[in-house]
């Protein structure tokens, strides 16, 4: 297992190339802390990657920064995604500029090289 040696609460968005907002169960706690909304904020006014996989949408959904942007996610959460401004697309991955959204687990191969690109034509 990967443990951390970071806490949310050290963490400054100049640090950082960008956010992957994880699915499964946690992103409904991650996105009632204030700090991770914030930093999200962040990242999203500086065009750096945004990137969320599944359920991971609800954290962008709550930083408020999804309006108008084209997104993927978990169907279970494409209300909210649209109830937020959000532009859902039935896709494996979904790149808006510097917003990047997948469906699914299966959906990671297609995520990840679209995260690699996304790099990969910044430079970094």
């Amino acid at each position: 297992p990967c443990v951390s040696d970071a806490s949310i609460e050290e963490m400054e968005s100049d640090d950082f190339h960008g956010v992957l907002c994880p699915g499964g169960f946690m992103p409904d706690k991650l996105r009632r802390d204030a700090k991770v909304l914030s930093l999200v904020s962040e990242f999203a006014e500086q065009g750096k990657l945004v990137a969320a996989i599944c359920h991971g949408g609800w954290i962008p959904i709550s930083a408020k920064v999804y309006s108008g942007v084209r997104v993927t996610g978990s169907p279970g959460i494409k209300d909210d995604l649209e109830n937020a401004g959000a532009i859902w697309e039935d896709a494996a991955v979904v790149v808006d500029r510097h917003f990047i959204s997948s469906r699914k687990p299966d959906d990671l191969p297609d995520f990840c090289r679209a995260i690699i690109e996304f790099f990969r034509q910044i430079g970094t």
